[in-house]
């Protein structure tokens, strides 16, 4: 590859790109990976292939071998991601593992998973691929590090489709919230990472509900948007045992107790009942809503009030009218919401396995997922998230992996902060 004269020579780029792509087994590939990476870094507006390799070489034939790199070349990204991962656990103060979209709009049905659909966000039907992406957010950053692609019908099904596609036969046929807990459950769990908790909001794409089942059943700390008609069991008062929420003893009640050694209510139910989430919040018996501070990631402090109550997940009933009785043995889950202060109604609806959190520190951690959204916008706008010329499930995934990389780079070292896009 000849180098083009005036591109940026990186030493710290390079001994990023050789620690995340030094193993891909061919020296090719790991040049060329370089180069997308100072490509991504360095091309200003679209990023093209060709206009990638333009920036990083005078070779006439760097685009068609970019192309090739990231479309056809056999190298498996699973790896380089797991380097990504611990990349980014070393350069930063991991808070949460924060599950967010990216939703690439596609022209024609030829892009691997590309598929007609409702997108919440854009508020209408879009042609468009989906993506399903772990970050590793902290106080300021959400740091993209693996993803999944949805593949609805067709594409999970049509065998001349997938053949086409070049998607591997042991990926098999998954729903959008399978897809979503296969990606969970690929992330690291130990030392600083033992207590990070996942944060999601898939709300139009997925069953949140089985989703916070799964997560619940794998031992997994959560806190995840849910529907505010999902049904759950309401927690007896006896039963209660969470940390302080700072309200009045008065009020004390299923939302409102004081820790392990909270007085019970005069009145418990001697077996829960069907409820929803959002009537657990809002029954008669709930404590009214109380203020809290929520720290913002500007580092401001603002006061929320929030309704919060301990609910079960519902086991298979035994009979018409009684709950199973292992319904009494699975673990209390929060619910909780910030009460709207223009229309004083409960907003976006949560369920969280930290059951002891305080509720400001739960807003915040809720709080986490709109920086996902930040970070795809930065990503299309700034390092060619929707440039993606190819059709390949490979190609998909390696251009996401290199994508992510360059982000990365770009948000935790001095000198990405300090390049120009």
């Amino acid at each position: 590859m000849a180098t083009k004269p005036g591109t940026r020579a990186r030493a710290s780029v390079s001994a990023f790109t050789q620690e995340l792509f030094g193993r891909l087994p061919r020296a090719d590939q790991r040049r060329w990976a370089h180069a997308y990476m100072e490509g991504l870094l360095s091309t200003p507006g679209k990023k093209s292939v060709r206009r990638l390799a333009a920036s990083v070489s005078d070779s006439c034939t760097a685009p068609q071998s970019l192309h090739q790199f990231i479309n056809a070349s056999p190298w498996a990204w699973e790896p380089v991601r797991a380097e990504l991962t611990r990349w980014v656990q070393r350069h930063t103060a991991p808070r949460a593992w924060t599950i967010g979209l990216a939703v690439v709009p596609k022209r024609g049905d030829r892009s691997c998973g590309v598929h007609r659909r409702f997108v919440p966000q854009a508020g209408r039907t879009l042609n468009c691929q989906v993506g399903v992406g772990a970050f590793l957010s902290t106080d300021t950053e959400d740091v993209p590090v693996d993803w999944r692609l949805l593949l609805p019908d067709p594409w999970s099904n049509d065998p001349a489709l997938r053949r086409r596609a070049r998607i591997p036969e042991s990926t098999a046929p998954r729903s959008a919230e399978a897809q979503t807990l296969d990606l969970v459950e690929s992330l690291p769990t130990g030392g600083q990472l033992a207590e990070v908790p996942v944060v999601a909001d898939l709300e139009g794409y997925a069953d949140t509900g089985e989703i916070v089942r799964a997560l619940s059943a794998q031992g997994r700390h959560f806190v995840v948007a849910v529907p505010a008609a999902l049904p759950v069991l309401a927690v007896p008062v006896r039963h209660a045992r969470t940390t302080a929420l700072a309200v009045p003893a008065a009020r004390m009640n299923l939302t409102a107790s004081t820790g392990p050694t909270a007085p019970a209510a005069p009145a418990a139910s001697a077996a829960p009942a069907d409820l929803t989430v959002r009537q657990v919040l809002t029954r008669r018996e709930a404590a009214p809503p109380h203020p809290v501070t929520v720290r913002t990631r500007q580092g401001e402090d603002r006061t929320a009030h929030v309704l919060t109550g301990l609910v079960r997940l519902p086991e298979p009933r035994t009979g018409p009218s009684r709950p199973s009785p292992a319904t009494e043995h699975r673990p209390a889950l929060r619910v909780f919401a910030e009460i709207d202060p223009n229309t004083r109604r409960p907003g976006r609806t949560w369920i969280t396995s930290l059951t002891n959190r305080p509720p400001g520190e739960l807003l915040e951690l809720a709080a986490l997922h709109a920086g996902t959204a930040d970070t795809v916008r930065q990503l299309e706008d700034d390092f060619g998230l929707l440039a993606f010329e190819g059709r390949s499930y490979p190609g998909w995934h390696h251009h996401m992996t290199l994508v992510s990389a360059a982000f990365a780079y770009s948000s935790l070292t001095t000198t990405g902060r300090g390049g120009t896009r």
